[in-house]
Formats: structure tokens, sequence, C-alpha cells
């Protein structure tokens, strides 16, 4: 009661009705980053090793620049943290910024590809030697997050990647909170599972999520410490752990791993398109099926994931049948 009859702060002028705002605001000091150096044992192109964690080209989370630097904002176990990483000759150099700061440089490495082994494959086909050869600089990145990777890939369940991306963009953006740092304008970091579990029905339905995969999401950030504890198995056993989600199949365990592990053999399986480019790549069979891929996959045991990788970027891939898939947003409904 006392505060409610003490005195009370001069209130700006007002004009036309409407209070005036201070066109001047005090710049905040500029916090110091914390770097880290490391030396590549190899070629290493930073585009393409991180491309798999851009979620299209507004990803909230993820920005490349002209000037060749990479900037991704995450949650890490000790909070969130803003990591920028450039290359300079042989060496890379990354800059952190926020309360994980410290957890993002301490796997620097391992995102960039360090404890993958590119020679451990060998092509057995000419597109994929002379895509080797033309990126020599393709590792499989491992963030050592699983949540980051698990949720957008529930929201590319059977839906066009546009809107995929669109539902991603639009709920980061909305719920997360603002990249630590001096990240680039609009970067943001996912919002944590309790955020999640608490976004309204309504604005799932904006954002065009329908009920399943919002559920599906909504069962996942339940069990968020489990699930990412999968991040120290190996990924069969992480796939395994994922898929007792209810609404986790093969296809979203196998695009989480692919991420969060490195795992160069686990091959996404139930793609709408994956097969039928890697049968018309490897066998000129744009009518093959899961089975099919697997089967021509097979010589890559071990390494089928990054070979479906290099046939993705080598081009070749079957000429459309019919007109690209209609938008369908659920949010005007």
């Amino acid at each position: 009661m006392a505060g409610r009859f003490g005195p009370r702060p001069a209130r700006p002028p007002v004009r036309g009705g409407r209070t005036a705002v201070p066109t001047r605001v005090p710049r905040q000091a500029p916090v110091p980053a914390l770097v880290r150096t490391w030396v590549p044992d190899g070629p290493l192109d930073l585009g393409l090793v991180l491309a798999p964690l851009r979620r299209g080209p507004g990803d909230p989370t993820f920005r490349a620049l002209p000037d060749g630097s990479v900037w991704r904002a995450s949650l890490t176990p000790a909070g969130p943290g803003t990591l920028r990483v450039t290359r300079h000759g042989g060496e890379v150099r990354g800059e952190a910024w926020g309360p994980g700061a410290d957890w993002l440089l301490e796997r620097l490495p391992d995102l960039l590809g360090a404890a993958d082994d590119p020679a451990a494959f060998v092509p057995r086909h000419k597109v994929l030697a002379l895509t080797r050869h033309r990126r020599p600089g393709l590792r499989l990145l491992r963030t050592g997050l699983v949540l980051e990777s698990l949720i957008p890939s529930v929201l590319e369940q059977k839906v066009t990647t546009d809107e995929a991306y669109r539902a991603w963009r639009l709920l980061v953006r909305k719920y997360g909170e603002p990249a630590p740092g001096p990240a680039p304008d609009r970067m943001a970091v996912m919002p944590s599972p309790r955020t999640w579990a608490l976004i309204p029905s309504w604005e799932w339905h904006r954002a065009g999520v329908d009920t399943k995969r919002a559920s599906t999401v909504l069962r996942a950030v339940r069990v968020a410490a489990r699930l990412e504890e999968a991040a120290g198995m190996t990924p069969a056993a992480a796939r395994a752990r994922l898929e007792l989600v209810s609404g986790i199949g093969p296809w979203t365990s196998a695009e989480t791993v692919q991420r969060s592990h490195g795992a160069a053999d686990e091959v996404t399986v139930g793609d709408l398109h994956l097969p039928g480019i890697v049968g018309w790549a490897l066998a000129g069979d744009r009518d093959a099926d899961d089975t099919v891929m697997l089967e021509l996959l097979e010589p890559y045991a071990g390494q089928r994931h990054r070979a479906a990788r290099l046939i993705l970027l080598s081009g070749r891939t079957p000429a459309r049948r019919a007109p690209k898939r209609p938008h369908w947003d659920i949010g005007r409904l």
C-alpha cells in the first residue's frame, strides 16, 4: 500500500494525445566475445558443412553473410548462445556470446566435422566420385543437441519445405529470445522446452501447424531431458529412444541424428523425393522406392547418408512430372 502513495516518476510530455518517446536510447557497452581457433586436418567448406542446420532463407537461428561468416544461435545446456564462425587461410575462428558461449566453443571442432572421417567413403559410382572430387570440403557436422534438430524435423512432416520453414520462422521469432551478442538483425534462439509447451493452440494454427505435428512437439518437449541424453548414445540407440515418442518415426529420427550425431550411415527412409533421386542418379530409375534405394546404397553400408548427401549435391535429379504442390495455409481457415 505504501507504494501506491509514494512519489510517482515524472511522465514524459504528451503531444497530440500520445506519450512522447525519447529519441535517444543509451547504448549498452559491447560484450566481448569468447574466442577459439581451430585448424582442421583437411579441406573444410564452412557453408557446405553447416548448411543442414539452415531451415530456409529466413531461419532466425542461422545466418550466412557475404563476408563468409556463418552465425548460429543455439539453446545449449548452459543457456542461450550465439556462435560466429569464420575461416582465414587454414585456420577456423569461432567467436561466441551468451551463457552458452563456453559450451559452443568447446564443441566447435565437432560441429565442423572433426569427428567425421571422409576418407572412410569409397565411391563405387562415377557420379559420387566426381561429386566428392568437386566438393572436397564436405564433412558431416555434429551439434550434440537433439531438440534443436528434432522440432524443425517434426514441423517438416508431411508438408512442403516452404510450409515447414514458415512455421519454424514464425514460432521462433515470436517465442524465442534475441540471440546474445552482436548477432545480425532478427536472429533468435529457439524457445526453451517449457516455452514450447505453453504455446497456445491458436498460435500453432496461425503458423500453419496442424494438431498432429503440434501434439508431437508437445510430447517431445515434456521429455526433453531424456531426449537430450540421446546425444551421448550411438545413432541407432538415439533413434530408438526418439521413436518411443508417439509421432516420431524413422524419417524424423534419421533427420535428427544426421545433425545431432553426424551419423554417416543413417539414411532417411520414408521421404517423398529421396528414393527417386537416388534411383535416378545411380540406376536411372526415377520410380525407385525405399527398398530399391536401400539396395542401391548397400555398397556404401556405414556411409549411406554421406552417399545420399553427395547425390543431392551432384545436381542429378529427375525432371518434374507435375507442377509443384500448392501451398495450403491452414492459418487462414
